[in-house]
C-alpha cells in the first residue's frame, strides 16, 4: 500500500470518506476532492486503496440472459452441481486479421486468452468468497494455474485467520508465476490465514524417486491436510505445446509425444486423462506427486476453466466424473453447449455413467 502522511487509523477513516463521497453521494472525483481539500490524484488512490482493502466491493449482479440457457445445457449434460459461464468475449475483441503475420494472430489470441484468465479468475474469487463468508474455518485444497493464480489475485475482502489453503501437488518448480505454492500464498496473504504446500518437486525423476519423496514426514504431514480439505480448486490443462506443463519445461517434449499417442486431451493434478474422462496409461502418473484420483472422486471439486484451447481439455476432464461445479469462460462455454447438442450423452452424476 501507498505510504501516507497520516496515522493508520486516520488513514483508513480519509478512505472510507473518499469511497462514501464518491460512491454512495455520487460525487466526482473532483467534487470528492474538494469535500475532503485533496487533489484528483489523491482521491484516485484512496479509492484504489478502498478497493484493495475491502472497503468496497464492485460487482456486476445482472448475468446475460443468452448464457442462461448454455450454462443449463452443460451443468445437466455432465450432471454438475452448478455452472457458471463469464460473458462472451468475442464481441469485444477485434476480428483476426487476414493478414498481419502468424505473431500478430499469436499475440491477440494469448492477449483474448489472458482476458478470459481474468475474467474467470473474476467470479471464481466472488464463489470462493461467498464459501469464505459462509464457514470461517474453510481448509480449501488448491490445484495451480494462471487462471487459479488470476482468482488469488482478485479475491478481496475476506479476513478469517482460521482459513487453510493446501497445495494439492508439488510445488516446487523452475519458476513461481503460477506454481502451487505461489497461488496458495496468495490466497492466505489476502485473507490472512494458513499456506501449506508439499516441499517437493511437481514430477519426480522415477517412480522409486516419488516413494522416497512421498515417505518423508513434512510430505505426509502436508497430503493428510489435502485430504480433510472441505473441497478442492481445479484447473485443467491442454495436452499439446501451449500447455503450461510444456512452456514450463516440467515434461518433456518426448513425454508430451508420449502422452499423446496414449490419447490424453487434457491433465490435472498429474493426472492424464483421455476424451472420455478415463486415466491414460502412462507412467507420468506415477511420477507425479500429488493427491490420488481417489481423492478427487471422494471430494467437492470446482474446475475453473478460460482460454479457447481448453475446448477439448474440459470435455475430457468433465466426462471423468470428477468435477462437481464449473466456473468457465463464455465462448468456451458456448463451443462446449454447441458440442453436447451435436450429439452425445453426458457422465450424469459424479461417480456414476448413464
Amino acid at each position: 500500500m501507498l505510504q501516507s502522511e497520516y496515522p493508520p487509523d486516520e488513514q483508513t477513516d480519509l478512505i472510507a470518506r473518499a469511497a462514501w463521497y464518491y460512491y454512495v453521494a455520487a460525487n466526482n472525483q473532483e467534487r470528492t476532492g474538494e469535500i475532503l481539500g485533496i487533489n484528483r490524484t489523491k482521491v484516485t488512490r484512496l479509492l484504489s486503496q478502498a478497493r484493495e482493502l475491502g472497503l468496497v466491493k464492485i460487482s456486476i449482479e445482472h448475468r446475460l440472459t443468452a448464457m442462461f440457457e448454455i450454462e443449463e445445457t452443460i451443468r445437466r449434460h455432465y450432471g454438475l452441481d452448478f455452472c457458471i459461464a463469464t460473458p462472451p468475449l468475442a464481441d469485444t475483441l477485434p476480428p483476426e486479421p487476414d493478414r498481419g503475420g502468424s505473431d500478430f494472430v499469436a499475440r491477440l489470441i494469448e492477449s483474448r486468452n489472458e482476458l478470459a484468465r481474468r475474467a474467470v479468475g473474476i467470479v471464481g474469487a466472488s464463489y470462493l468468497r461467498k464459501r469464505l463468508e459462509a464457514k470461517e474455518d474453510l481448509c480449501i485444497g488448491v490445484a495451480w494455474g494462471r487462471t487459479l493464480a488470476a482468482m488469488a489475485d482478485q479475491l478481496s475482502g475476506v479476513s478469517g485467520s482460521a482459513l487453510k489453503f493446501v497445495s494439492l501437488m508439488g510445488s516446487l518448480t523452475r519458476t513461481a508465476a503460477a506454481n502451487p505454492f505461489e497461488v496458495v500464498h496468495r490466497l492466505a496473504a489476502r485473507t490472512g490465514g494458513e499456506a501449506h504446500f508439499l516441499p517437493v518437486p511437481y514430477i519426480a525423476n522415477s517412480v522409486s524417486d516419488r516413494k522416497v519423496l512421498l515417505s518423508q514426514q513434512s510430505v505426509q504431514e502436508s497430503l493428510a491436510l489435502a485430504r480433510a480439505a472441505d473441497f478442492y480448486v481445479i484447473s485443467v490443462g491442454e495436452c499439446d505445446e501451449g500447455s503450461l506443463l510444456s512452456q514450463r519445461g516440467l515434461i518433456s517434449r518426448e513425454e508430451l509425444s508420449s502422452v499423446k499417442a496414449a490419447g490424453a486431451v487434457c491433465d490435472t493434478i498429474g493426472k492424464f486423462f483421455d476424451a472420455s474422462g478415463n486415466l491414460i496409461d502412462t507412467e507420468l502418473n506415477d511420477r507425479t506427486l500429488a493427491i490420488d484420483l481417489a481423492d478427487l472422486r471422494s471430494h467437492e471439486v470446482i474446475l475453473l476453466c478460460a482460454g479457447l484451447s481448453k475446448r477439448q481439455a474440459v470435455k475430457g476432464l468433465l466426462n471423468s466424473e470428477i468435477v462437481d461445479g464449473l466456473v468457465i469462460d463464455g465462448d468456451v462455454a458456448k463451443l462446449l453447449a454447441d458440442d453436447i447438442r451435436d450429439g452425445g450423452k453426458g457422465p450424469g452424476p459424479k461417480g456414476v455413467r448413464p
